[in-house]
C-alpha cells in the first residue's frame, strides 16, 4: 500500500522561505512519482511540480525559478523547497503518488494529509 506522510509548512513573511517534505512507503522513489499540488481557499486543486522514478523534474509557470523539487532515494523522501514566496502561495499543499508524474489529481493512487502554507506580513 502507498502511503505519503508530509512534513513541513507553516507561516512565513512575503520573500520567505520554507520546505516540505513527504515520506514514502509502500514503494520506492526510484519505481514510482511524487507530486505536489495544492489548494487555496475557493480553488480547485492546482499541479505544482513532479519529480518522477528517473529523477526527471517538472514545474508549472507559476513556481519556476522559486521552487525545486528533490528527493533522498535512501530516505525515501521527497522535498518541495520554496523560496521568494507570494502571498498568493498560500494554500494547503499535498504531495501524490503514482507511477508516473501527471498534471491532473486524479492521476495520483495516494496522497499526504496535506501541509497549510501561509504567507502573509
Amino acid at each position: 500500500q502507498w502511503q505519503l506522510v508530509q512534513s513541513g509548512g507553516g507561516l512565513v513573511q512575503p520573500g520567505g522561505s520554507l520546505r516540505l517534505s513527504c515520506a514514502a512507503s509502500g514503494f520506492t522513489l526510484d519505481y514510482g512519482a511524487i507530486g505536489w499540488f495544492r489548494q487555496a481557499p475557493g480553488k480547485e486543486r492546482e499541479g505544482v511540480s513532479c519529480i518522477d522514478s528517473l529523477g526527471n523534474t517538472y514545474y508549472e509557470d507559476f513556481v519556476k525559478g522559486r521552487f525545486t523539487i528533490s528527493r533522498d532515494i535512501g530516505k525515501n523522501t521527497v522535498y518541495l523547497q520554496m523560496n521568494s514566496l507570494k502571498p498568493e502561495d498560500t494554500a494547503v499543499y499535498y504531495c501524490a503518488a503514482d507511477r508516473h508524474c501527471s498534471g491532473s489529481p486524479p492521476g495520483f493512487r495516494s496522497w499526504g494529509q496535506g501541509s497549510q502554507v501561509t504567507v502573509s506580513s
